[in-house]
Formats: C-alpha cells, sequence, structure tokens
C-alpha cells in the first residue's frame, strides 16, 4: 500500500519515515492555511485555521518573553506544523486513540524540527513555554470565534495574561493564513542568518 503524500512541491514524504529532505515550509503553511482549528465550529466567513493559529501562538511566546531566541520562536511557530499531514485532531480524539498515534505526530515532528535546524526533541522548558502560549490562544480563540464563555474556557485552558487579553481573534481566508506563517517563518530565518554572520 501507498504510505506517502505527494506535496504541492513536487515532495514524497513518507509517513511511516519521514526525511527532514522531504519537508517545505511552503508545503506546511499551505496545509496549515486548510486545516480548520475547532473542527470547523467557528464563527466568522472562514475557518480558523492551524496556520492563523500558529502565528498567533508565535506572537504570544514574543509578548510573554520579549527576550526568547529565535530558535525558541520559530519552535513556537512550527509547533503544530505535523498537522499539515495529519491534520488537526482535537485532543479528546487524540486521547482516545492512543499511543500510537501520538508515537507518529512525534516522529513527524522531529523531521521537521531536524529539516529547520531545531533541536529533534525540544526540552521541557520549551515545551511548558510553547504549551502555555498555546493554551492562551485557544482561550482567546473559544471565548471569541468557538462559542465557549469564559468560565467554561478559564476551566479548560486558564486565564489570559492582562498583556494579551484583549487581543482580537479574527479568521482570515487560507491565502492570508499562508502568507502570514511563511512571512513569519522568513523573518526568523533571517534573523538566524544575520545572528550567525555576526557571530
Amino acid at each position: 500500500m501507498r504510505a506517502w503524500q505527494r506535496m504541492l512541491s513536487g515532495r514524497r514524504l513518507d509517513l511511516i519515515n519521514p526525511s527532514a529532505m522531504d519537508i517545505e515550509v511552503e508545503d506546511i503553511a499551505h496545509g496549515l492555511s486548510r486545516v480548520a482549528r475547532w473542527n470547523g465550529q467557528t464563527t466568522g466567513d472562514h475557518a480558523f485555521s492551524v496556520a492563523q493559529h500558529s502565528v498567533i501562538v508565535e506572537q504570544i511566546a514574543r509578548t510573554l518573553q520579549p527576550d526568547a531566541s529565535r530558535q525558541w520562536l520559530l519552535s513556537a511557530l512550527v509547533h503544530d506544523a505535523s498537522e499539515y499531514v495529519v491534520g488537526d485532531m482535537i485532543s479528546p480524539f487524540k486521547n482516545a486513540l492512543g499511543v500510537d498515534y501520538r508515537a507518529f505526530e512525534d516522529k513527524l515532528m522531529q523531521a521537521i524540527h531536524i529539516r529547520f535546524g531545531l533541536p529533534a526533541v525540544i526540552s521541557p522548558q520549551l515545551k511548558k513555554f510553547i504549551k502555555r502560549a498555546d493554551k492562551i490562544s485557544a482561550y482567546l480563540e473559544a471565548t471569541q470565534i468557538a462559542g465557549f464563555s469564559h468560565e467554561e474556557s478559564r476551566k479548560f485552558f486558564g486565564p489570559p495574561p492582562v498583556t494579551v487579553q484583549d487581543w482580537v481573534i479574527a479568521p482570515v481566508p487560507p491565502n492570508e493564513a499562508k502568507r502570514l506563517f511563511v512571512a513569519r517563518f522568513n523573518e526568523l530565518v533571517s534573523l538566524g542568518e544575520q545572528e550567525a554572520a555576526a557571530a
């Protein structure tokens, strides 16, 4: 049986043993811009995409820790990158599927990290930092576009910090979400190149 996916870039990504060489940021951005958060159960003219969510999580991470390294911010931006292949499964469904799904997702994320010069496995400290930014974004999304009350959202995600509690979540069209993701990725890559040249 075929166990690879052809990407629009022409790459064939082996789903059993994903290779960093077959991963392109444009494929990730394109796929994520067409994957809906909250299983599509959101308000607005467009689905709220994982690409847009990823950009917001990176912005939140930067707000929480203005001196965060470029590596930490890039890790925050690509924290859901595996979903360009596997889609955005809600956490309860992931839990129901169990460890095999998570093992597959982890393998793909390791290849993505290697492709972009990040550690294959991020540190527990960085993981916790990204999770915090992710939960803050989830709170904003839940209360503004996914129909959750503030009380319910605080129970699931905790309250957002004052610095971001007034941020407005407005779903954008897929191509705009893709553009935002690639633009921020390129900014972070450029920062890395400048740091390397200055060293």
